[in-house]
């Protein structure tokens, strides 16, 4: 049997306890919880150039554990000299022990690794508890190799959790220990 992530255990300890007392619920159910990690690229190199598709799909691989898939146009644009069906980047859904695995890593080595880094902006919440960041390198995750990497890239990470407010989100991702910066 596979153990448990350690961020699902204390979630399961001491979070939702903490949730419970602080916003008053009174059922479980109504706890926030983290629902899914979304991390994708998409950049205007890959549609100049198709197969550099193949680097965001191997980078974002290694950084969450789990298979890219390539992200493809739906419509064509003519200003941007997109055409239907042509790849765009790549994007992976993380859920259950990968998406807690993910977020310790995140949190414990890769944030941490960030030049200047002065904490995270607590206004990136979406109204509904979601949060969306973004990375300008992804050299600072530890499974990237420097030496093998083609091109430095951005990425976008949304966790997406069941808060039904901002205030419940971040108090949720806070107690993760996701380092907020004061406002």
């Amino acid at each position: 049997m596979q153990k448990a992530a350690r961020l699902k255990t204390v979630y399961d300890t001491t979070i939702k306890q903490s949730l419970k007392q602080k916003f008053g619920y009174k059922n479980v159910n109504q706890i926030p919880k983290l629902e899914k990690i979304i991390i994708n690229c998409v950049t205007r190199e890959v549609v100049l150039n198709g197969k550099l598709v193949e680097g965001v799909v191997e980078d974002l691989s290694k950084i969450s554990g789990q298979k890219a898939v390539i992200a493809r146009a739906k419509n064509s644009i003519s200003s941007f000299k997109v055409r239907e069906g042509q790849a765009l980047g790549a994007y992976v859904t993380l859920r259950g022990a990968r998406m807690y695995e993910f977020l310790d890593r995140l949190i414990n080595f890769s944030l941490p690794r960030v030049r200047d880094f002065r904490g995270l902006s607590p206004k990136a919440f979406d109204g509904r508890g979601n949060y969306t960041m973004g990375m300008k390198e992804q050299i600072i995750f530890p499974e990237i190799n420097y030496d093998k990497i083609d091109k430095i890239r951005g990425l976008g990470i949304a966790f997406v959790t069941t808060a039904k407010t901002n205030e419940e989100g971040r108090e949720l991702l806070k107690q993760f220990g996701m380092p907020f910066r004061e406002k």
